[in-house]
């Protein structure tokens, strides 16, 4: 589940692209072992730690499946597609820097994809959870997406993003949905939107006055969720009047700014920009849903 992942893979990948970046490191021999060497101590400390700190909250039994595909109108699929995303081209571009072969940079952009395979498999074993095929699934498509875009074009045009606004929801049931803004980033599904954003310019092959740094983004979110699958209690107001929670699928367009398109030659603005390109610029959207459209003058 993203609310476990995701903690842990944003430390890894602001530990990585750190040390991608410093100037310090001159010798592509001390690179890789630093980056081998963090790789490594980062990734089995962070599956130690939350052995520790999830799993031993439950019982653990013979390992087991479970299918939770239709929970969250599909949104913690989405995370885990956005998590592999940029884990992997995060990673890739480390290798790069180290000064691995092609080769071995794409085989960089799986490191996600087994981690979060690890997760499940420690989510299989845990009598709360169980491996979901279809968590997997999201696994896989986001690292595929990351890795394929590195071998056609060698670069990322489209890339998966995310931005969070609180929705008011989780005081409702923060035990689920978090019970403070640093705990609803990761848990509140309701705030949370994934995007796909794409650079037009890349995908013109003649000279153009597009700005580069300029992208176009389709957003997907859901809100009204106060369960899982369905919203099991309702909430009575002060009047005696009953608050309803009525689930709904959300879709947007929108402008973003791909930060690695913008020309410096600082290797540290270079790795800023690359962590934070993580995240959607915030920016004018419209939001269709049921109910209509609905134009934001300002999206985040």
């Amino acid at each position: 589940m993203p609310k476990k992942a995701v903690t842990f893979l944003l430390t890894i990948i602001l530990c990585y692209n750190s040390v991608s970046q410093t100037d310090s490191v001159t010798h592509r021999k001390l690179k890789k072992s630093i980056l081998i060497g963090s790789s490594v101590a980062l990734t089995a400390g962070s599956l130690a730690y939350l052995n520790i700190a999830w799993y031993q909250q439950y019982s653990t039994g013979s390992f087991h499946f479970f299918n939770d595909n239709d929970e969250w109108l599909q949104m913690d699929k989405a995370g885990h597609v956005y998590t592999t995303y940029q884990t992997g081209r995060l990673m890739m571009n480390a290798f790069d820097w180290a000064g691995y072969s092609r080769k071995q940079k794409l085989a960089a952009g799986t490191i996600g994809f087994a981690y979060m395979t690890a997760i499940e498999c420690m989510d299989g074993f845990s009598k709360g959870w169980g491996f979901s095929w279809g968590d997997e699934t999201a696994n896989l498509l986001g690292t595929s997406v990351a890795i394929s875009q590195e071998a056609l074009w060698n670069e990322q045009r489209i890339q998966i993003k995310y931005s969070y606004a609180q929705s008011g929801l989780a005081q409702y049931n923060p035990n689920l949905l978090g019970e403070n803004f640093y705990t609803q980033i990761l848990k509140d599904y309701n705030g949370q939107t994934y995007w796909l954003s794409v650079n037009p310019s890349s995908f013109i092959k003649k000279e153009n006055k597009f700005p580069k740094w300029l992208n176009v983004a389709f957003g997907y979110s859901a809100y009204g969720m106060i369960g899982g699958t369905y919203n099991n209690f309702t909430v009575q107001k002060d009047d005696g009047s009953v608050l309803k929670f009525e689930r709904e699928r959300r879709l947007y367009l929108s402008l973003d700014v791909d930060l690695t398109r913008i020309k410096t030659k600082s290797k540290v603005l270079k790795g800023i920009f690359s962590v934070i390109n993580i995240v959607k610029f915030p920016a004018p959207a419209i939001q269709f849903s049921k109910k209509g459209a609905r134009g934001y003058f300002l999206y985040s």
